[in-house]
């Protein structure tokens, strides 16, 4: 039997009972013959309750002290779950990240890890426990403590599973695999078998919520085989792979949408060499990651440029904009927080044509107007509308004949 590395979700921890049937869980793996690393995030709502604890006390906080404090979340659920493996009979050792040497960058918050030094991991396998390892953190090459961001337990999991080599890794969730779009959405979203690593990678960066997008570019790099399952029930969740034959013959696998969004519009800009590189070297220093870039050249030597932040680096971008207007001359600065990205994906797209047009088409007859439109080989984003957000994902769904068998039916 192999090395499994399991992550579990701050849902699958969120009280005593679910910890002890995560514990449960793991000896079932251990009694199989599977050596067993366990990354654990914070309990449910911990991490919002830590973060809105450094609100009260300082609401302009350090990065470098907010990641002292939110850390702390993970500690107390892997020394939960492994008193629970051991009062279940099992033998388990907690690991910090500083006591398995998760190393990352010192973007604060947004940390990178860099490298993994396994051997304690290896060491405890060696003695027959289960290794329960903190999500979420890391530390940098001077000690401090860092944050990978939401979502980070994935990305921890899944490079630990690179490090050692795993089997495979498996990701609790509160939901039972990926499907073809949220089914709190489009409730004729199906649960698929299987996704690609480039399809689930589009997905995450579009707005789908069930795998952090550093989690997944791990996966693919080191050719990881990602299981999404729940922890909740024994469902065999959706396998992320690599890409076969049989899923490109699928045009559309499935439909994003992400709310999470905000435009802005820098109106007036030069149209000269190295004003583009100011623009978003402003950004670049503050870290805010910039999506969708669309530039409209005008006849007096001026174009209006816009561009995608997420909603929560609105403020930082609105006011690194402010600044630029009197250097670059621009005419004016306009933001909207009332957008969202919708989005097709599917590794068919490359062998066939008309895939956007059908996309246009669908969002025109139901009214929606396109604000910015982004593609790649297998995807297509248009920014519209937050309001027409939920109308264009059912009505692409069905469009594209995603829609379950019996809800068609329905309809």
């Amino acid at each position: 039997m192999g090395l499994w590395v399991q992550k579990y979700g701050g849902t699958s921890v969120a009280d005593p009972e679910r910890i002890r049937a995560v514990a449960r869980r793991c000896l079932r793996a251990r009694a199989e013959g599977h050596d067993l690393v366990v990354v654990v995030s914070a309990m449910s709502g911990e991490t919002n309750r830590l973060l809105k604890l450094v609100q009260s006390v300082n609401q302009r906080p350090s990065e470098r002290e907010q990641d002292v404090v939110v850390a702390t979340g993970e500690q107390v659920t892997i020394g939960l779950l492994s008193l629970a493996i051991q009062a279940a009979g099992g033998q388990a050792t907690s690991f910090l990240a500083h006591q398995c040497r998760i190393v990352t960058d010192s973007t604060f918050s947004k940390a990178r890890i860099k490298r993994i030094d396994e051997e304690p991991l290896r060491a405890a396998l060696a003695r027959g426990e289960v290794a329960v390892v903190a999500g979420f953190q890391g530390i940098d090459e001077e000690g401090n403590v860092t944050t990978l961001g939401r979502g980070g337990s994935d990305t921890t999991a899944v490079a630990l599973a690179a490090a050692l080599r795993a089997e495979r890794c498996e990701i609790y969730t509160d939901v039972d695999g990926v499907y073809t779009a949220d089914p709190n959405v489009c409730p004729a979203a199906r649960k698929l078998d299987r996704i690609s690593y480039e399809e689930m990678l589009e997905e995450a960066s579009l707005g789908a919520k069930v795998l952090q997008i550093r989690s997944v570019e791990f996966a693919m790099k080191y050719r990881v085989p990602l299981w999404v399952k729940s922890s909740f029930t024994d469902d065999p969740g959706t396998l992320v792979c690599e890409e076969d034959a049989a899923m490109e013959d699928v045009l559309v696998s499935g439909i994003t949408h992400d709310r999470n969004e905000a435009r802005l519009v820098l109106r007036g800009v030069p149209d000269r060499p190295g004003v583009a590189a100011r623009i978003f070297g402003a950004l670049d220093e503050r870290h805010i990651v910039v999506d969708i870039i669309v530039q409209t050249a005008q006849q007096d030597g001026r174009a209006d440029l816009s561009f995608t932040v997420g909603r929560a680096d609105l403020a930082a971008t609105r006011e690194a904009m402010d600044r630029l207007v009197p250097e670059l001359g621009l005419r004016g600065v306009e933001s909207d927080d009332q957008v969202a990205k919708v989005s097709i994906v599917g590794v068919g797209m490359r062998n066939h044509s008309g895939v956007a047009a059908r996309m246009f088409d669908v969002l025109g007859k139901e009214g929606v107007n396109i604000q910015s439109i982004s593609t790649s080989e297998i995807k297509v984003s248009c920014v519209v509308a937050a309001k027409y957000a939920e109308l264009a994902v059912r009505a692409l769904h069905t469009a594209f004949g995603l829609d379950r068998a019996d809800a068609a039916a329905e309809r």
